[in-house]
């Protein structure tokens, strides 16, 4: 452009610092920003700023956020309510709900008023903290305003009353927002149908998931899986079967996370065949397995008694794009100690230290209860004492294991060793 004469104007700069930003790019956005400050022909404006401050925030530099907006600021730049909103939305993302509600009460001063974005923002973070009391004088301030609550509104409310398990209150949400005119979208719907499933009320759960797609939102693949999960572990896996088998047709193929899901909850209901066939079905689609259909292999294998299979899988893994983590190691520490086998749970150890994988308490935890369970307390708590000492283990835990392992008991073995 600028061997052929042409000048950029701050339009052409906004598209780079834009999509820089949105790349991740942030150290090149900034490059362009100054470039564009150099440039007397053209100077940054609202917009600039606002793709900047957000791009800071989205990664995590709320502080880099305002100090963009002082600079803006003392440029004579005005900000409006978007930027505000954006601001507040990274204060809240940090846990900074005070300083996010100081600032929009500067709001007006500033020419600005809170619109329903801005309340929806606070509205999320104080429910995040479980703020009822404070959530529902906020509600009460945006109506006073004028300020009509949207359908976002209502999925943050319907969203954190699930969390709280109170789905009744949250059914009647709905109702609301139908009787208000508004259509509730998949976010409103996916925290009730998960809700319905962990109480184990599958029929509603299915009945909310057929609301959802009269409502003209088709279901993804979570809320399929979230259904065909509970349906396995409430003892229905034929129906959790048969729904897996027409995915494809509602346009909604299922994935490794279904196949996951599908594998524990068949295995964990004792149908060991069709779990394994669905591990096959995947390998013959294409699918490739991921860690975690490792991990849930090896928990099933473990939880059968078949830790040789297990610790197989384990060494496959090793030579495979999937290297195995600590819950891996944790899980076949846990299978090994629960049949007693301490000698190769204290190999598999080592192995896990030489591969570069550091063991957490847990693992600690599962090897001095698996030493005390073989009949070996004395040294289950000699080896207990030992880790407390190096902080390798909590007081917590180490207080735990003395109720279980009682140092009676240990004197006792402490005897009768010394005999």
């Amino acid at each position: 452009m600028k061997r052929k004469g042409f000048s950029q104007d701050v339009v052409t700069y906004n598209i780079m610092i834009g999509t820089f930003c949105s790349k991740g790019k942030i150290d090149l956005a900034l490059k362009v920003f100054e470039e564009l400050l150099k440039d007397n022909n053209c100077k940054p404006t609202l917009i600039t700023y606002t793709i900047l401050i957000e791009a800071h925030i989205l990664e995590g530099g709320i502080d880099e956020g305002l100090k963009l907006l002082d600079e803006m600021l003392s440029r004579g730049l005005e900000p409006d309510t978007f930027t505000y909103n954006v601001i507040v939305r990274g204060l809240g993302k940090e846990g900074k709900v005070n300083q996010a509600f100081e600032l929009v009460r500067t709001l007006n001063s500033r020419g600005c008023k809170p619109d329903v974005i801005t309340y929806n923002i606070l509205l999320r973070a104080l429910l995040d903290q479980g703020k009822w009391y404070e959530g529902e004088k906020l509600m009460d301030e945006m109506f006073s305003r004028g300020c009509e609550p949207n359908v976002v509104t209502y999925s943050i409310l319907i969203s954190s009353l699930c969390r709280d398990g109170k789905i009744e209150e949250s059914v009647n949400l709905v109702k609301v927002m139908k009787e208000k005119g508004l259509t509730p979208d998949a976010y409103c719907y996916d925290p009730l149908i998960a809700a319905f499933c962990r109480e184990g009320k599958l029929d509603m759960a299915i009945k909310f998931l057929d609301y959802m797609i009269s409502d003209g939102f088709l279901p993804d693949i979570v809320n399929y899986n979230t259904i065909m999960a509970a349906l396995c572990k409430n003892g229905n896996s034929d129906h959790a079967v048969e729904i897996f088998g027409k995915l494809e047709e509602v346009g909604c193929p299922p994935n490794v996370s279904s196949y996951n899901t599908m594998l524990s909850a068949l295995w964990g209901s004792g149908d060991r065949y069709r779990a394994l066939g669905m591990i096959s079905q995947m390998l013959s689609k294409g699918i490739d397995p991921d860690g975690i259909t490792y991990n849930s292999l090896i928990s099933c294998l473990c939880r059968d008694g078949m830790v040789d299979e297990a610790i197989g899988l384990l060494a496959d893994m090793l030579s495979g794009r999937f290297q195995p983590n600590i819950v891996s190691y944790n899980i076949v520490l846990l299978g090994l100690c629960k049949v007693h086998r301490i000698d190769d749970a204290i190999e598999v150890l080592t192995a896990m230290i030489e591969n570069g994988c550091q063991p957490n308490e847990t693992t600690y935890t599962l090897l001095i209860e698996g030493i005390g369970f073989s009949g070996s307390r004395a040294q289950a708590m000699e080896l207990a004492n030992s880790l407390y000492s190096m902080n390798a283990i909590s007081e917590g835990s180490y207080k735990r294991l003395n109720k279980v392992f009682p140092l009676l008991d240990v004197y006792k073995d402490l005897t009768v060793f010394g005999h």
